[in-house]
């Protein structure tokens, strides 16, 4: 056999046909490693792989190491903490989260909670919070920390040790209107607990992709000028099943990319989804280590606690290593739901060699070999190793027992997830683990109210808990929103919208992009502006952003830009202004709520310009949209190429016919519909005004502006125009002829031209008198409607308020039309306000490919519908002859998809 065969014929294409010269090598890496240690070892071996590759030798691609610790015995730094000390107090912890949660399940209350998720990451947090969490006061300006949403009761307890929170607060968990004033969230809600929490965690991958884009948000404000973030760092505490979910994964490439070194994922690795097992018949550490290595991150495993350090220094032939390699994660987490028998007896008894290494261990010696989550020196090594590494963000990799401690009827069961309370049984056994001082009689005296415990704030724990803090700046989460002075725009910034667009014409986009530009140019606001684009900016007409504003990438431009020579060429720069993040609508949306959340994590204002194909907007990341809203984001969400017919061209899938309403479901999001360029200046100027203006008392709001691609002429701003009625939804635009008999056409967005020529044909062809109102937001009618509606029931007996719509319209006579380029159920929203005669006309279905005018008349939207609508409207009040519908039907050839007039031609992207 040739040696090519002979390479080819062994498991994995590697055969030894010189097994004592392989004998060899061996043996001098293990003296290498006996005399000079694991770090040395593996340099040199590092070192090795680099020449063999440079020799152009084929090599396995090694994704993932072996299921033991990253990081060896030998080279765990000194660990720098009073181990006993902060153990007893992580144990108080640990029982105050469990009775909280189960207080809360007292047979009156019933409200839930989760103890499992805390009782086996308690040292994760705890390791943290003793020694790298940096709170706001820190003169490196402080981390942000991500906590996973489940351990939420934990943060609670290390509150109350810390005197932030009282028994009576604990008492308050998810009881937020019963017991307001004591209330505590389920979990991280910045917005029901805005004091407190920082970052909403609990819609699973959301988290870690917020957390990335916290991390380059703060180097985009460091690269910029605006805050020195070196020394702040994010952490990010995630579950492996959370790890499932593809936001958790799908952006890791760009922690890479940009080397955000400032980042740290911890991954709790119980083994456990919330039903089961994440991968019963795989290994989750493996898979993940394999995946972020791939992904370009820095990998720390910790799996094995201290007491396997003896073993695994006894395991020269590697018989216990090769059986953590094989073992499955079901076999795992049925071993932690068992006793040191069954372990002797399943797990190590699988080979002679390895049952021999544990004779002389007795079963509760094996019971007591520890998963590395669970060892103080084990993760502190793994989190100083993460914050020391440059260039990569870092991943640990934590194995641990979810429920760890409370018992055999928790410890590692799949039921764990879903179990709120315990049997006074249980809280015994916990009581007698934590050795909590705690009596038989107190416990028995209403098992449904054990006592929580607090040593009192002169304990010496309590006050080495509180030194650790002071020393890292401060409690860890706090939250605050004070920030920074700016000054917002003079009226001159606003000109271009208000002046229109002469004789061009000019889609509201550009009339949009236009007014962004002139903001962006204000010496004082300007540079506070974050324009966010995915990968449309050219569709948009933004790139005119490029060699100016500049995009941002924090490794600059390193390439010959192949359109330099253009007046427009694309720009990277450090400290470029313009977010971009690609094809990729979730990252945007994190990119925005890092963004427009900075007033209060870093003190230092942001406003987020969000643009996006509005098809891709809230149909597309919802979710994140919430969470945003939870953390209270400002900003600016911009739906361009809006409507279900002005982009025609691209058909279905781009037909946008129901975002408002999508929206409408978010309370942060102020919702509007302008039509033209001078209404998009006073909304965008009202916007920054309430979030930065300083009076309004809700300033926490995303203002959405749907905005078109089809060019109109931009009329200039009407003299006396109703600013106040085109802030709160709605103004008269134009009156009707004085002769005639009255109705009303009601318009938003790209309809207005629709209906103003429906008011021209009405007039000259039907003797009729429309008047045409713009409507600059459905949405917010509605509210003030509902809200109208709302304070009449609260206070019986008292005039009640009329709704602002009605408000506008009263006195106005005729019947109503109402239309936009959305499905019915967006202008619909205001018909129970209005006594009149009401009727919608809306783009419900699916889009198509076709022309503007097709599919308008296809919708049954158009100016010559308005007309027929109206005209059925006002006979059935015998305002006009019985037959003219049917004859303007006829005339117009309404059911003729060809006869359409509506619109210019176009509506490609």
């Amino acid at each position: 056999m040739t040696v090519v065969d002979e390479f080819t014929a062994a498991p994995g294409g590697f055969g030894d046909h010189d097994p004592e010269e392989t004998a060899e090598w061996s043996e001098s890496l293990d003296q290498l490693i006996d005399s000079r240690g694991t770090a040395r070892a593996g340099f040199i071996m590092r070192s090795l792989l680099d020449r063999a590759g440079s020799r152009s030798i084929d090599l396995p691609l090694a994704t993932a190491t072996d299921y033991v610790n990253t990081i060896a015995a030998d080279q765990e730094p000194a660990y720098p903490g009073d181990e006993e000390t902060e153990r007893r107090y992580r144990a108080w912890m640990r029982w105050n989260a469990a009775v909280m949660v189960h207080r809360a399940q007292h047979p009156e209350i019933g409200v839930g909670g989760h103890i499992s998720t805390y009782a086996g990451a308690a040292t994760l947090y705890e390791v943290g919070f003793n020694h790298f969490f940096r709170g706001k006061d820190h003169p490196g300006g402080g981390d942000q920390v991500f906590f996973q949403g489940h351990a939420s009761p934990g943060m609670y307890a290390r509150a109350f040790l810390e005197g932030r929170l009282t028994e009576e607060d604990l008492d308050g968990f998810r009881q937020e209107k019963s017991k307001a004033g004591h209330a505590l969230s389920s979990y991280p809600h910045p917005r029901l607990m805005p004091e407190f929490w920082e970052f909403p965690t609990v819609s699973m991958g959301i988290g870690p992709m917020n957390a990335i884009y916290q991390a380059q948000s703060n180097r985009y404000l460091h690269n910029r000028g605006i805050k020195d973030t070196s020394d702040q760092h994010v952490w990010a505490f995630l579950g492996d099943g959370e790890m499932d979910e593809p936001e958790s994964r799908g952006l890791l490439q760009l922690a890479a990319q940009e080397k955000l070194d400032n980042l740290t994922f911890v991954v709790n690795c119980n083994l456990q989804r919330l039903d089961g097992p994440v991968r019963g018949n795989g290994k989750i550490m493996q898979e993940l280590e394999a995946f972020f290595r791939g992904a370009g991150w820095n990998v720390v495993k910790v799996v094995w606690g201290r007491e396997w350090d003896a073993l695994l220094a006894r395991d020269h032939e590697g018989h216990l290593v090769d059986l953590m390699n094989t073992t499955p994660d079901g076999d795992y987490q049925t071993y932690k739901a068992e006793s040191g028998g069954f372990v002797r007896e399943h797990f190590f008894g699988k080979t002679p060699q390895t049952k021999d290494m544990v004779a002389h261990l007795s079963d509760d010696e094996i019971w007591n070999l520890k998963r590395g989550g669970h060892d103080y020196r084990k993760v502190y090594a793994a989190y100083k190793a993460a914050t020391e590494s440059t260039g990569k963000p870092t991943v640990v990799l934590v194995k641990t027992v979810k429920g760890y401690g409370l018992g055999s009827r928790f410890e590692g069961r799949n039921a764990t997830h879903q179990m709120k309370k315990l049997t006074l049984e249980d809280l015994k056994a916990f009581r007698d683990h934590l050795r909590i001082p705690v009596s038989d009689e107190q416990l028995e005296t209403d098992p449904y109210r054990p006592p929580y415990y607090h040593p009192g704030s002169d304990a010496p724990e309590i006050r080495y808990l509180l030194d650790r803090r002071r020393e890292l700046g401060g409690a860890v989460p706090d939250r605050r929103s004070s920030h920074n002075a700016i000054k917002l725009p003079e009226s001159k910034a606003y000109e271009v919208a208000t002046r229109g667009s002469g004789k061009q014409q000019a889609a509201t986009t550009m009339a949009f992009v236009r007014l962004l530009k002139d903001l962006m140019r204000d010496k004082e606001f300007g540079n506070r502006v974050v324009p966010i684009v995915p990968d449309e900016s050219r569709t948009f007409g933004m790139d005119a952003f490029f060699p100016t504003a500049k995009i941002y990438n924090p490794s600059g431009q390193n390439y010959l830009s192949v359109d330099r020579d253009l007046v427009l060429a694309y720009k990277e720069s450090p400290a470029g202004q313009l977010i971009h993040p690609g094809i990729n609508e979730a990252g945007a949306v994190a990119a925005f709520t890092a963004a427009g959340t900075s007033y209060a994590t870093h003190g230092e204002p942001l406003v987020p310009i969000y643009v996006f194909y509005s098809m891709f907007g809230f149909q597309r990341t919802g979710d994140s949209f919430w969470a945003a809203a939870d953390q209270m984001a400002r900003g600016f969400v911009i739906g361009a190429t809006a409507g279900r017919t002005t982009l025609t061209g691209e058909g279905l899938q781009h037909a946008d016919g129901h975002s408002p309403i999508l929206a409408a479901t978010n309370p942060a999001v102020v919702i509007y519909d302008p039509a033209y360029g001078y209404e998009i200046g006073h909304i965008m100027r009202a916007g920054l005004d309430r979030m930065y203006g300083g009076t309004h008392p809700d300033p926490n709001v995303m203002y959405y502006l749907t905005v078109y691609n089809e060019p109109i002429v931009q009329p200039a701003e009407p003299e006396n125009l109703d600013v106040d009625g085109l802030l709160r939804g709605i103004y008269k635009l134009k009156d009707g002829p004085a002769t005639g008999a009255k109705t009303q056409l009601l318009a938003s967005g790209v309809a207005v031209p629709w209906a103003l020529e429906a008011q021209q044909i009405l007039a000259a062809d039907w003797n009729v008198s429309a008047d045409v109102w713009s409507v600059t937001s459905w949405t917010e009618l509605r509210r003030d409607g509902l809200a109208a509606e709302r304070g009449s029931f609260l206070n019986p007996g008292q005039a009640a308020r009329k709704p602002f719509i009605a408000q506008q319209l009263e006195g106005a006579e005729g019947p109503v039309v109402a239309v936009s380029d959305y499905m019915a159920q967006v202008p619909d929203q205001i018909r129970q306000f209005l006594p009149h005669r009401f009727a919608t006309l809306g783009a419900d279905g699916f889009g198509f490919s076709d022309t503007r005018a097709a599919a308008r008349r296809f919708f049954n939207i158009d100016s010559h519908s308005i007309v027929v609508r109206a005209l059925q409207l006002l006979a059935a009040e015998g305002k006009v002859a019985a037959d003219a519908p049917a004859e303007a039907f006829r005339r117009y050839r309404l059911d003729d998809v060809n006869a359409g007039t509506s619109g210019s031609t176009g509506g490609d992207a």
